[in-house]
């Protein structure tokens, strides 16, 4: 890398995916526009339709707001005339996006970054575009207690402010019932689960009994079944907001909430393998909220994975 030159001439487009909550859209924006790198993004923002007419007025609130939205290099916003569902519509607007630029760098409107948000990902995309291991980089990382690797690598792909190129995307199976067959023919449900730490497998069966569309259960295990790793941060680059019970996919909890990073993340010395340390802090956390993070899940059923969408 040569500095923010090269950054700049490299930087991915932005897709951000909004609903109905004009708040948590404005306070994620406006955190995004504070990154050094925004005014060199393009800004894609999809706009997903009303589920009922009661919806309606919110969703049109929300749309006047991002139609006036400055502050990237273009803003595009589309909206959607019908109710796509978050899965449908990341599922859809990832792969138009990755088929049209190669890359992409992923938001929901309940998501605050860092100031070093933008530069952490168009360098990570930069650094692993040809590193066929990589699948994809996550801003977001749990408030383990233990010190983390300034950045590292773990299996699969997570969902709470991400990126990845086509290539990575690729891996993306929809077929919930067929990734989970073979987690089970190749006997890597425990090692999926985070050594039985939590319970990913039994999301994905909710997922294929119909009791939740999680998109993002799916994209970990297509990753981790391909033998693939997503690139963290040691300090965490995105705060979620929506854990307040103001979505639909979410409950009130404070049990993901991260202090965001004020400094920037030195991705240097990375070795291309998963993390021991990293697995065994995770695998800590997921244990010491167990029940709490179980009855929360009951809550969802169990419509979300590793606290996305």
């Amino acid at each position: 890398m040569n500095g923010e030159n090269e950054l700049v001439k490299a930087c991915a487009p932005i897709a951000l995916f909004v609903y109905n909550r004009l708040d948590h859209a404005q306070r994620t924006l406006g955190a995004l526009k504070q990154n050094s790198l925004a005014e060199e993004s393009d800004l894609i923002i999809f706009s997903d339709g009303p589920k009922s007419v009661a919806q309606a007025d919110m969703v049109q609130e929300v749309r006047q707001y991002v139609r006036e939205v400055e502050g990237f290099k273009s803003v595009t916003v589309i909206e959607r005339e019908t109710n796509f569902g978050l899965s449908r519509s990341i599922i859809d607007g990832v792969t138009t996006i990755v088929n049209q630029y190669g890359h992409v760098i992923v938001l929901e409107d309940d998501m605050v970054t860092s100031p070093y948000f933008l530069s952490y990902m168009n360098e990570a995309l930069q650094k692993y575009a040809d590193e066929d291991r990589v699948v994809s980089i996550h801003g977001y990382v749990y408030p383990v207690r233990q010190l983390l690797p300034e950045a590292f690598l773990l299996p699969g792909a997570d969902c709470w402010g991400w990126a990845t190129w086509s290539r990575g995307w690729k891996c993306f199976n929809s077929d919930g019932q067929s990734l989970l067959e073979e987690l089970q023919r190749t006997r890597q449900i425990r090692s999926f689960d985070f050594n039985g730490a939590h319970p990913f497998s039994r999301m994905l069966e909710e997922q294929i009994n119909g009791n939740n569309d999680s998109w993002a259960i799916r994209w970990y295990a297509s990753a981790f079944l391909a033998g693939k790793l997503t690139l963290y941060p040691g300090r965490s680059l995105v705060h979620n907001i929506g854990n307040d019970n103001s979505g639909t996919h979410c409950v009130e909890t404070a049990g993901w909430d991260t202090k965001l990073s004020n400094t920037a993340i030195n991705l240097g010395n990375i070795d291309i393998e998963p993390s021991q340390q990293a697995k065994r802090a995770f695998e800590e956390y997921f244990r010491q909220g167990k029940l709490g993070l179980l009855r929360q899940w009951a809550r969802l059923a169990l419509g979300l994975v590793k606290a996305g969408g």
